[in-house]
């Protein structure tokens, strides 16, 4: 497993620190395009200002957020190739797009929005400004599709001869409710990051009485930008919340540490757990608990009386509610590796084998029954708690990202209000708050991800492929190099570009400001 976990590891490293960058930018498109957009209509040089100073903001992340992508998706062929294998064209598809229109969109439009000011027309900048907005959130939506399909694998058909999943319906696969959610939750998550931290280095400047009028524009703008899109993320967080129960239960159960399914299951508010109950993998009693009666059931199912299959039901099943034990998935899914083993030797020897074989691959009953849970072949006979998340670091994860969603919202709705009474310069202690809550809005959306990719171990591909499945022949040894280095040069690229930034937020405006 050293090969498997080292390789998780700098998966991990690279997408926690690209994703340090990219929410930044991707919400500082649109608060760029918007500020531009008020210069246009009002023909206030101010605006204008105010536009370049953020449009500084924004190019400073772009880059590197740009170099941690590609390295990203580099990882997928060296790291992981028998899972580049078995995705086939399916997970290749939506990145080529994102490569062949998005990037390209937002890398030409790009040049003239930081170089065409005196160039080009106002209209034609600020259209420029637009598109490198609208090319830059493209650019999420395909990886987010790709993303998605991992977590919820549809609309695609499994070809025996070459071992690989081959994309059948491509609207099933870009239009999942699983896509739809995640691409919405994630970039309304990444609109509230932006808008935070918009909101905070302006409530710095009103502490030091610095650029005033840009600082209160900025905020009337960030904070209204901000309460969209926080309304949106937890309008977003509860559709995908019933996602993850529909497609993901052990993620969904293990986000609640709920061990013992129940009806009318209550949503756990705060909570500290204890240690884990020996012989009872995924059973963490809790020391603290305050929880509301239905409310996971009703966040599941929008029903308050649903039932809702604790980690104990999926592991040993649940006959009642027609939950399939561990094992017997495990025991399906062997049949299944079983039977690609056998169709491979037939091909070369035994011709009227393999076609019988072959048919059993374009039988939907047969592919529903034994295929549909090929990657639990992998664990026949194995403890069952290795298929378990880790529920405590799930679990946590979740709740702090819950608890300052709401804390945004409440900030929101603060800032815009004694925004509109115009005496935020005088609330210190309020613009001190605005100051420490930009950094937790990475904290938050890390959370996010986490939640999501922890959750849902081990598998690579939901219920098909394990990442021990999945990984490349190469040493263990390899992999912690690259490890290292790859931590090495990512924390010199992070303090070059706070460094970077905290320089142009203390100089301000370029051009002055007021």
């Amino acid at each position: 497993m050293s090969l498997v976990d080292w390789s998780r590891g700098q998966f991990a490293l690279t997408a926690l620190y690209h994703w340090l960058f990219v929410p930044l930018t991707l919400g500082l498109s649109f608060i760029v395009a918007i500020m531009e957009t008020i210069y246009v209509k009002t023909g206030d040089e101010a605006w204008k200002k105010i536009t370049k100073f953020w449009m500084t903001i924004f190019g400073i992340n772009f880059a590197i957020g740009v170099a941690t992508g590609i390295i990203l998706e580099f990882e997928f062929g060296t790291n992981w190739s028998k899972y580049s294998w078995f995705v086939g064209d399916i997970f290749g598809a939506p990145l080529a797009i994102e490569g062949l229109l998005a990037f390209f969109m937002e890398s030409t439009f790009i040049a003239v929005m930081f170089f065409g000011w005196e160039k080009v027309s106002k209209k034609f900048h600020l259209a420029a400004s637009w598109l490198t907005a609208i090319g830059s959130n493209l650019s999420a939506l395909w990886i987010l599709i790709a993303n998605a399909w991992m977590q919820n694998p549809v609309g695609m058909h499994f070809n025996p001869d070459t071992a690989r999943n081959e994309m059948t319906d491509f609207a099933a696969v870009a239009l999942s409710p699983t896509a739809i959610n995640k691409f919405l939750h994630t970039i309304t998550e990444a609109y509230v990051l932006a808008a935070l931290a918009v909101l905070a280095i302006s409530a710095w400047y009103l502490l030091k009485g610095r650029h005033v009028l840009m600082a209160k524009r900025s905020i009337m703008v960030g904070s209204v930008f901000g309460l969209i899109g926080i309304l949106m993320t937890i309008y977003t967080g509860d559709g995908s919340a019933q996602q993850v129960f529909k497609t993901q239960p052990v993620k969904f159960a293990s986000m609640e540490a709920l061990y013992e399914g129940e009806a009318g299951a209550p949503l756990v508010g705060f909570g500290i757990m204890g240690k884990e109950v020996p012989g009872e993998p995924g059973h963490h009693p809790f020391s603290v608990r305050i929880a509301f009666p239905g409310m996971l059931s009703f966040l599941a199912a929008h029903d308050a009386k649903a039932y809702v299959p604790g980690l104990k039901d999926l592991i040993y099943g649940n006959e009642e509610h027609g939950i399939l034990s561990f094992q017997e998935k495990a025991d399906k899914g062997y049949v299944a590796i079983q039977t690609l083993k056998e169709l491979k030797e037939a091909k070369e020897n035994d011709p009227q084998k393999y076609k019988e074989l072959r048919a059993k691959f374009e039988d939907p009953q047969w592919m529903n029954t034994y295929f549909k849970y090929f990657g639990y072949g992998y664990y026949k006979g194995e403890d069952p708690a290795l298929l378990l998340p880790n529920v405590s670091m799930t679990f946590y994860s979740f709740h702090l990202m819950v608890i300052l969603g709401f804390w945004f919202l409440l900030v929101f709705l603060l800032s815009l209000w004694w925004g509109i009474k115009d005496n935020l310069a005088h609330r210190k202690l309020f613009l001190w708050l605005l100051v420490w809550t930009g950094p937790l809005a990475w904290v938050a959306t890390e959370m996010g991800w986490i939640t999501a990719e922890v959750g849902r171990q081990p598998w690579i591909i939901q219920d098909l492929m394990p990442h021990m499945a999945a990984v490349s022949n190469i040493s263990a040894s390899t992999v912690q190099v690259t490890f290292w280095l790859f931590t090495l040069t990512f924390t010199i690229l992070a303090i070059a570009e706070l460094k970077i930034m905290f320089k142009q937020i203390n100089l301000g405006p370029k051009d002055g400001g007021q």
